[in-house]
């Protein structure tokens, strides 16, 4: 089972080396890095020829003549992916020795799942690890309570769980997501797990593989908060939005959610007949669901309520 790596770059210069590093130091070697920048203007690209000279037959990268962005500098870097297990990689994480071994192996016992991830551990801009709760921790805390987890639903509805930085999938999957649609706030990540899971081929591993950057300058954030009783309420409240009984504020979270959900599916690109079924399902189902839930919240909090459309 070979692997590949799509790296995205762009100024990544201040975290990069340490990421690559992660990658080379694998137990199970990885046998592809397809690296695609997006026309960087700081040292990123000199970093990434050092590396191709010391590793010619690994490394394979490509310099945008315009700039993608990241939904579609991704896309560019996936197709261009070659083995059979591809990794999604950001420019300043660090991966954890054992990732690409266990994913690996992962993949060879359950033939059914296409689509993997996990958790990562919170890390600062000065390498400290941070000890933070994070919404990876809401399937588990799911589970121990006897709630229900419809990963489809959550990521459809609520928020996806299933972060890049720590995806892996087989090079046949790549049929059914390209190309991604292009839709603002709608990133990559959450395009590919919903295709997964909608087909029942997506499983997110309980343990952590990487360490997750932290820092000002990320384009995608709000993934960690402080580990409280109050944090962890929160977390098991809001996905489990099916059964939830609580507070009008999570609730009222929820709502938006679902609204946006609304909207988000009425308006993406549909590619083919596939895409076609599965959004109008998603929009009609989103549709019911916050209808539901409105109704739920201005009987339980008739004067809370009172602004809700």
């Amino acid at each position: 089972m070979k692997t590949s790596v799509a790296l995205c770059t762009y100024n990544g210069e201040k975290f990069l080396r340490q990421q690559i590093d992660s990658i080379l130091d694998q137990t199970k070697k990885v046998d592809e890095i397809v690296v695609c920048d997006d026309g960087s203007t700081d040292s990123t690209v000199s970093i990434l020829d050092s590396y191709q000279e010391k590793h010619p037959e690994l490394f394979k990268i490509f310099i945008n003549d315009e700039n993608l962005r990241s939904v579609k500098n991704f896309e560019k870097a996936i197709s261009l992916c070659q083995n059979d297990i591809i990794f999604l990689c950001d420019q300043d994480d660090v991966w954890l020795s054992n990732k690409v071994d266990v994913y690996c192996n992962f993949f060879q016992e359950n033939l059914h799942i296409a689509v993997i991830c996990s958790g990562g551990f919170a890390l600062d801009e000065k390498n400290n690890l941070l000890d933070k709760f994070s919404i990876w921790d809401a399937p588990e805390l799911l589970k121990m309570n006897g709630r229900e987890l419809n990963f489809f639903e959550i990521t459809a509805f609520l928020r996806n769980l299933a972060t890049g930085a720590t995806m892996a999938f087989r090079k046949e999957f790549k049929a059914q997501i390209i190309p991604f649609p292009v839709l603002d706030n709608f990133h990559h990540d959450e395009w590919i797990a919903l295709v997964a899971t909608y087909q029942q081929k997506f499983y997110m591993l309980p343990g952590k593989y990487i360490q997750y950057r932290i820092h000002g300058n990320q384009q995608v954030g709000g993934i960690f908060m402080n580990r409280t009783n109050t944090s962890q309420k929160y977390l098991l409240d809001y996905f489990s939005f099916n059964s939830f009984n609580g507070n009008f504020r999570t609730y009222r979270k929820i709502l938006r959610s679902l609204k946006n959900a609304v909207h988000k599916f009425s308006v993406m690109q549909k590619n083919s007949d596939f895409q076609r079924e599965m959004i109008q399902h998603l929009q009609v189902l989103a549709s019911q669901k916050y209808e539901a839930k409105k109704n739920k919240v201005k009987k339980e909090f008739p004067i809370q309520s009172i602004f809700i459309k």
